[in-house]
């Protein structure tokens, strides 16, 4: 008797688990915590499934949760990766730690922005753009390139995040993909020929440029609209509109094979992909929807106005880890 009850507990004590488990999900994500955890909160309001997300840090942003999903491949933690550009979800493909899932809600996405094998899904883009402190660039112009940071005005007044972390990596991948290794090699020697500023993250970038350390920057529409809203004193250009065109980078979701939670991975999944999510993210830091026809702030630009950088993602996929000794050398570690 006394061994059936004890059977009886632990099969009861195992199903309150698996209840339990059911009605959570595991996020690991790249964006910052400030927007993601909004996003991350109406989601469980709405569900009632309890979100149990892991953030990166700005200073490794991409890199730190990335290695950690490829370190957990053989007892996968995550249920759902939520990145802040496509390139990691690619390598999570690549790695054979995603799993697919077509959503409903990206039926309207452009097929651009989705792996064709239904691997990652792309939604609520940024974008790569030069911002410059107005009260400093009078005599300089204001760049409309990045190679405009090439000439001599601009030596030792420019910043850049550093490349091994974040969507600067992505960036650099993707000018070596446009120019070609032997092109993009030459234009980065001549960047630390002209004095570049390496800040430690894109956030860093922004605040030099407001505080006129530097003149100019590169960085991203998120944190563009941040300096702008804060000081009037910042300006933002959409770089090479008339040439290479503008890096745009959509967040990206990835669910994860065998994960813990894969039913509630597909709900989150469904939730970050609605229209009303876009909207919002708009709201919260300015990203530009993917979906037609989204209501968002004044200000924020639409897609169909900037003149984009022609990309492949799964080739800049490729090209980031092939980069990886090259960019350790050229910030010199």
């Amino acid at each position: 008797m006394k061994k059936i009850i004890a059977i009886l507990v632990a099969a009861v004590a195992m199903a309150g688990c698996g209840n339990k488990k059911s009605n959570e999900v595991v996020v690991y994500t790249s964006v910052d915590q400030v927007f993601s955890e909004p996003v991350l909160k109406k989601f469980e309001e709405e569900t009632g499934i309890k979100v149990k997300p892991l953030f990166d840090t700005e200073e490794t942003k991409s890199t730190g949760v990335l290695n950690r999903l490829i370190a957990e491949k053989d007892n996968p933690r995550c249920d759902l990766f939520w990145s802040g550009d496509p390139v990691r979800a690619i390598v999570l493909k690549q790695k054979g730690i995603a799993s697919p899932y077509e959503s409903p809600q990206a039926k309207d996405i452009s097929s651009v922005y989705k792996d064709p094998d239904h691997y990652w899904t792309g939604f609520s883009a940024r974008a790569r753009v030069i911002i410059y402190n107005k009260k400093l660039i009078d005599t300089l112009g204001v760049p409309k390139s990045i190679f405009d940071f090439l000439k001599p005005q601009y030596k030792g007044k420019f910043a850049i995040a550093n490349p091994l972390f974040g969507t600067t990596t992505f960036h650099f991948a993707a000018i070596f993909d446009a120019l070609g290794d032997s092109a993009a090699k030459k234009y980065f020697e001549a960047l630390k020929n002209n004095g570049v500023i390496i800040a430690a993250s894109n956030g860093d970038v922004k605040k030099k440029v407001m505080n006129g350390e530097v003149v100019c920057g590169l960085t991203d529409t998120d944190d563009a609209f941040e300096a702008m809203e804060e000081s009037g004193d910042v300006g933002m250009v959409f770089p090479d509109q008339d040439s290479l065109g503008t890096l745009i980078m959509p967040n990206a979701i990835v669910l994860i094979k065998n994960s813990p939670n894969p039913g509630n991975a597909k709900k989150l999944a469904d939730f970050l992909l609605k229209p009303e999510t876009e909207a919002l993210l708009a709201k919260l830091c300015a990203q530009m929807p993917l979906h037609k026809g989204v209501q968002v702030p004044k200000g924020i630009p639409s897609l169909d106005n900037i003149k984009p950088m022609k990309i492949d993602y799964d080739h800049t996929a490729r090209k980031l880890t092939e980069i990886q000794d090259y960019l350790k050398q050229w910030v010199g570690q």
